[in-house]
Parts: C-alpha cells; structure tokens; sequence
C-alpha cells in the first residue's frame, strides 16, 4: 500500500448526476471552495465539458479563484474522446487538466461506440495529444473498467498497454455500475497495480448494493493510490462512496493519510446539503445528526465510568460533541450527563422524577432535547430552575396576497414590556424581524442567527396534525436547538423561538 492515499472528490460532476441536483455557478464555486481550501482535498472534478453555459461560467469561477488561491493544479472537468473540442472548451474555461472519459470494457466500445479496440484508441491518442500540445494534464476513465476486467481482460491489458506511455497521469477505474464487491475489488485492483506497477491507479466506486465504502477500502489495500468520493454520498442511482466515510475508514483502518481536515467535514456536509436539498440522514455516519448520540442508559453510565462505549470516532475529531438522548431508554446516567452541561444540580430524588416525567414523554414519542430539559425541570419540581425571563405578550401576523406579510409584537424581557412592528419575506420571518429590531436597536443586545430550519408532521396528511418545528441557532461560537409544537407551523415556530430567547437569558444572567 501506497503511505498516501489522492482523494478525488466528483460532487461537483457525478454528484450533480443525483436525481433532482443542479447546482448554479455561485453555488459551485462555494462547494469548490471549501472542498479546497478547507478540506483539502487532492483535486476536484467541477463539470462536464460542453454541457452548457452555467457549466462554462462556473469552470470559469471556480478557476479564477483557484489559480488566485494556487489551487489551479487541483481542479479538474471530464472530458470527451472529441479530438480538439473538449479541449478547447476546459482550456478556454480557465481549466488545466482534463479526465478524459474512455471505455474500459469490449462490451462499451462495441455497442456504444460500434468501433473496435484499435480504433478507439487511435482516437484517444489524438485526444490526448492535441489536449497536451495546449497544456492540460490529463487523466482517463476507463468507463465500465469493472465489467471490462471481469468479461474482457484482454481488452482491458491493451488497451492500457497502449496508453500508458502517452504521459496520462492517472488512470481512473470506475466501478460504473456497482457491481463489485471488497473480495472482487481486491483481486482485480491487484490485478492491475501488478502488472503496471508504475502506474497511479484511482478506484471510483459506486454504492448500488452499499458496498461502495466497503470497495474503496480493498481498493487501497490492494494498491490503488487514488479514490474517488462525493460529500454526502451524492451521485448517480444509489450515490457514490461518501467523503466522510471514506476519510474516517482510511485513516482508522489502513492508517494512512489523505490531508484531510477531518474538523471541517460537517460544515462541508452541511453546506452541500443546503445546496443540493437532499437531507442527510441521522444516521449517516460521521455527518449525521444523531450519529455521536447515546440512546441507552447503560452506555451513558459506561461512558462516565470509563469512556466504555467510545471507539476511534471520537466526535471531537469532526468538530462536533457527544450528546446523551433523552426519552423513554434514558437512564440516570444520562440525565446526569445534560444535567451537567446545562449546570443544573437536581438531588437524587429531584433526578428520579424528572427521570419519570422524561419517560413518560418518550412513552408518547416526544422528542426531548437538552433545551428542553430545564422546561421539564421547572414543570415537575416547580422550582430548581428559574422562571421564564422572555415571555410573549401578543402578537399579530398576516399575510395578503401581493404584499409582504407583516408582524406585530408585545414582548415582555425582564418585567420590561417592548413593541415592535416589522414585514418579511414570511409570517416568520417577519416575526423574527420584530425581535431582531428589539434586541438589537432598543437593547443594544446581540441576536442568535438562524442556522437551521425544519419542519415534521405525523404521517396521513391531516390538515390539523401537529406541526413540529426544530430551529438551530448560532449564538457566540455556539450551536443549539430548539422545538415548538402546535397544528400551526408559524406558532410553533414562535414556540421554538421564544425558548431560544429564555435559554440565552438565562445564560446572561
């Protein structure tokens, strides 16, 4: 095994490729940029050549900015066996290296093509030649490469006998259709890195049958030096190996580095996930929300103990914090656990009965978050934790066709009543608007931004089911959540928010 393994990362041009993904050039550009600049990455493959208009003015975004940044060498597009045209195009776009997709399997060639092996790449070594008389580096895809090796090897061993003195730098081999399993991807990876042991060979995996992490790590193991990712698992059909995984898996299992900067693959997760509108779930691994959360008492208890249910992927790796869930499977243990954090000292028989009430609302399926534990606390002990300092007064919103919606509020802050009025693009928004003018122009305070919002609902579609909406806030270098439960999203919302409002009270105070 190589001591250094090049991650590719193609969010930009396979992951693109995801049902419902299209990504506007600004919106590439900031996706590029922190795969870079914060990440790490080995290289990026921004675009296709030729496709459209936004995909030039976003190669040329993204290029002016890497070459100003000295990151030009990382940004990569994919290219076509056209003679000059691709060339031209990922050249005039500002681009200086091209993936230049070929077809890796006598299957590819015959039908798609209707060409035989000799004339392909006959065709390729004009590419490739013309490509590098105008400066570009290039790389190929040997597209179908894993059917290829398994049904046509001979076509395979000539074709990169052909090539592999052409000055191609690195030679690409996509599991296309994601077909291969680690047992499969080890000998056949093997297979190549034995006979062409000069070559750099990169594995592009595909997760069809949720192998795709599992690929890339026989893939390395058997001698590949480069591999191919997408953040958030994003890509054609069933995704491509997520970046995350990837990395953690690298560097846990084979202990060889990438440059990655593991803390920043979160924020990176997040920002794609805002782009592409296609939520993570909970439970993906390393970027998940729920991911560093212990459910079960027992694991809170063995954790205060000695750290018992902890492996390698300690949160704090990735930038974030292990939490303790709270519902009808906490323990004491891990009502304990957030009683610290939030710095409520409760006596054992004041810890058993908001342990009770606790369980009882997980009985009902009501989530429970740490925000929502000095609640329970005043509402069971009626005491131990202060009243609430922020309290709503009134407030009126509406919203008429045509105009902006407009709110009214009355808000009570330390026995101090405040009003304000305001419009926004939303009954919410504009809501949040009065709060905003108050604190900050009639209080002189700083006020939490808005970092993430989301809304859920029973299933069967009542017009009146409860509305459940979760708000993350960013105050001071810190995150936190906050929920608001109603039939109306917008007064749930508010709910959520005037939580927020007596949680950073209270801290103030």
């Amino acid at each position: 095994m190589t001591d250094r393994i090049h991650i590719m990362d193609t969010t930009l041009r396979d992951g693109e490729q995801t049902s419902g993904v299209s990504y506007l050039p600004h919106e590439k550009l900031m996706i590029a940029r922190a795969l870079m600049s914060d990440l790490n990455v080995g290289s990026v493959e921004v675009a296709s050549a030729r496709v459209s208009k936004g995909e030039r003015e976003a190669v040329s975004m993204i290029c002016r900015w890497a070459a100003q940044a000295g990151m030009l060498d990382k940004v990569e597009v994919l290219g076509f066996v056209d003679g000059n045209v691709s060339a031209d195009w990922i050249y005039d776009a500002g681009c200086r290296r091209m993936n230049l997709l070929t077809k890796g399997s006598l299957r590819h060639c015959t039908h798609q093509l209707g060409k035989t092996l000799r004339e392909h790449v006959s065709d390729i070594m004009l590419t490739v030649e013309y490509a590098t008389s105008r400066g570009l580096g290039v790389n190929i895809y040997l597209e179908d490469w894993s059917n290829g090796i398994q049904d046509s090897p001979e076509y395979v061993f000539e074709m990169v006998d052909s090539l592999k003195d052409c000055g191609i730098t690195r030679f690409m081999l996509p599991d296309t259709l994601g077909v291969l399993n680690p047992s499969k991807v080890s000998k056949y990876i093997g297979i190549m890195c034995e006979r062409y042991p000069e070559l750099h060979f990169d594995f592009h995996a595909h997760n069809d049958y949720d192998l795709s992490v599992g690929n890339v790590l026989a893939a390395v193991e058997a001698g590949a030096k480069g591999v191919h990712t997408c953040v958030n698992g994003l890509g054609e059909r069933a995704g491509n190996a997520p970046l995350a995984s990837v990395q953690a898996v690298i560097k846990d299992h084979l202990h060889i580095e990438t440059g990655i900067r593991e803390d920043k693959l979160c924020d990176v997760s997040r920002l794609v996930e805002s782009y592409s509108a296609i939520a993570v779930p909970p439970n993906k691994p390393i970027v998940g929300e729920s991911v560093f959360t212990q459910v079960a008492g027992v694991h809170a208890d063995g954790d205060n103990k000695h750290n018992l249910y902890c492996n390698d992927l300690l949160p704090e790796r990735f930038g974030r914090k292990r939490e303790y869930a709270l519902g009808k499977n906490s323990g004491k243990a891990s009502i304990m656990r957030n009683l610290e954090e939030l710095g409520l000292e409760l006596t054992p028989e004041q810890t058993k009965a908001v342990t009770s009430r606790i369980i009882e609302l997980g009985d009902k399926k009501e989530l429970v978050t740490r925000e929502d534990l000095p609640y329970i606390v005043n509402d069971v002990l009626k005491h131990s934790a202060p009243d609430d300092k922020i309290k709503l007064v009134s407030y009126v919103v509406n919203k008429t066709f045509g105009l902006k919606p407009l709110a009214q509020v009355k808000l009570e802050i330390n026995g101090d009543v405040y009003e304000e009025a305001a419009s926004g693009d939303g009954q919410y928004d504009a809501f949040v608007r009065c709060i905003r003018h108050i604190y900050r122009e009639k209080l002189g305070r700083e006020f939490p931004w808005l970092a993430n919002y989301y809304v859920s609902i029973p299933p069967g579609g009542r017009t009146d089911a409860l509305v459940q909406t979760s708000i993350t806030w960013s105050f001071r270098e810190k995150t936190f959540n906050t929920r608001g439960l109603d039939a109306d999203q917008t007064e749930a919302a508010i709910k959520a928010t005037i939580k927020m409002l007596n949680i950073i009270e209270q801290e103030e105070q």
